[in-house]
């Protein structure tokens, strides 16, 4: 069973995205901004992180930015970037991640970006 992290500030979306998982047959862990994520992400690692971009303390950019500094596996983990902002494809772009969900986002949308995360396995690759 795969295990993910979902890190978002809007409890609501969080809980619903992590219930959709679930659902799915997935673990799930949630955290609300980009340094919970860190911690959260550091033991065990988590399959794929679903993070989305604007939060409070520490954004997904700066998370995924800490993710690859910390060198401690954590750059080893698939990121899909989760916004409502025009141009989450190009903050995607920006880390290295070829996975986004732009927002608001359909439950089948969600379970094939991760089902392709899981598959393919990219992990972020900053330009």
């Amino acid at each position: 069973m795969a295990d993910l992290l979902i890190v978002d500030d809007d409890r609501d979306a969080a809980d619903a995205l992590a219930d959709l998982m679930r659902v799915e047959g997935y673990q799930v862990r949630i955290g609300h901004n980009g340094q919970e994520g860190l911690r959260l992400a550091s033991d065990p690692l988590p399959d794929v992180a679903l993070i989305d971009v604007q939060m409070p303390v520490l954004g997904g950019p700066g998370m995924v930015h800490g993710m690859m500094l910390h060198d401690m596996g954590l750059e080893t983990v698939p990121v899909i970037f989760m916004s409502g902002l025009p141009n989450v494809e190009e903050i995607a772009a920006e880390v290295g991640t070829p996975y986004f969900l732009r927002k608001p986002f359909g439950a089948d949308q969600a379970a094939t970006i991760v089902k392709r995360a899981l598959t393919e396995r990219r992990v972020p690759q900053p330009r």
